[in-house]
């Protein structure tokens, strides 16, 4: 049984005076990909700024690697192994495709066989056709490529992509879920959030749908694929 890398229990968290999760238990073990689930304004997104540090817990304990991290600066968080894909992307404009990726290297984990920017370009043969674009002058498809590069050259325990293939086209789509899977058999622990249920079921070991806050299930890829009443409950698929 692999170790648990990462642990919450009872997470509560609110902005100003609206409480948006109500006691959020999730839990990743080492080298598993897990899903987070739900509709939009779930609270999926809140979740995962709860773990970075970006939107502090306000009860409930999130465990890292063993340590308690509610507390802890979002930067400190960061560098202890935690890589996050934000919605968006958010990479840097004024940067070339190789400044992202050159501005975040590290070896946060110490792993023997670090991701580097070629590692990264082989991953990724489109990026390194535009090592020399600034990120500006990226398709949506290539800034998410180069999102994921980033956090990869961080080299880090844990990888969190937060809706890891909104607004893509199915092309550039598909792409993105071969890296995914790439990454998983790599054993690179990793927590993603998508909509795409077909496909993270191939995906992923284990699931948590959230609906207004609060977990409403968990189960395995098997189960939720034998129950597509929950898809329609929960996912509105």
């Amino acid at each position: 049984m692999n170790e648990t890398l990462l642990r919450i229990a009872g997470l509560e968290t609110a902005y100003s005076q609206s409480q948006v999760l109500f006691g959020i238990d999730l839990e990743i073990r080492t080298g598993e990909v897990v899903t987070l689930l739900g509709r939009n304004g779930m609270g999926k997104t809140t979740t995962v700024r709860s773990i970075m540090g970006l939107t502090p817990a306000s009860r409930g304990s999130i465990e890292f690697r063993g340590r308690r991290i509610e507390r802890v600066a979002s930067d400190r968080i960061a560098r202890s192994g935690i890589a996050l894909v934000p919605e968006g992307r958010q990479i840097f404009p004024n940067l070339t495709v190789r400044e992202n990726l050159v501005a975040f290297v590290s070896n946060r984990s110490g792993s023997a066989d670090p991701w580097t920017v070629d590692k990264v370009f082989r991953l990724f043969p489109r990026l390194a056709e535009r090592t020399g674009n600034m990120g500006n002058q990226l398709s949506g498809g290539e800034q998410q490529m180069l999102a994921i590069g980033r956090a990869l050259v961080t080299n880090p325990h844990l990888v969190i992509l937060d809706e890891a293939t909104e607004g893509l086209a199915p092309l550039i789509r598909e792409e993105i879920w071969t890296c995914l899977a790439a990454l998983r058999n790599a054993g690179q622990t990793i927590l993603v959030i998508d909509k795409y249920v077909e496909r993270l079921i191939q995906l992923a070991d284990r699931h948590t749908i959230i609906e207004r806050g609060r977990v409403a299930w968990q189960g395995t890829s098997a189960e939720l694929d034998a129950d597509h009443g929950l898809w329609h409950r929960y996912l509105g698929v």
